[in-house]
């Protein structure tokens, strides 16, 4: 199994990215899904998940209404869209217990 994360880059405040989390050897029904990320000096969040129970998605009070979580056959996107400074955090998506590598996003005029 694999889980390849790619789209982070730096941004100016109120832009917009997405990020995309490539997968093999999954099928991603079967799975939780769920983009976090880690900020400098602070603990691994969720910010946005989708349940593997009945396709439930949440997310995370600070991106709601700018953050969109969705999924194809093999990929897992996140896209971004009026980023702030302090969505600034490299990104990580997990599939069930299944980590990624992350992807840095920096929000900074």
């Amino acid at each position: 199994v694999q889980l390849q994360a790619s789209g982070g880059g730096l941004v100016q405040p109120g832009g917009s990215l997405r990020l995309t989390c490539a997968t093999s050897g999954f099928t991603l029904d079967y799975y939780a899904i769920g983009w976090f990320r880690q900020a400098p000096g602070k603990e691994r969040e969720g910010v946005s998940c989708i349940s593997s129970k009945d396709g439930s998605i949440y997310y995370a009070d600070s991106v709601k209404g700018r953050f969109t979580i969705s999924k194809d056959n093999a990929n897992v996107y996140l896209q971004m869209n009026s980023l702030k400074p302090e969505d600034t955090a490299v990104y990580y998506c997990r599939i069930g217990t299944f980590w990624g590598q992350g992807t840095q996003v920096t929000v900074s005029s």
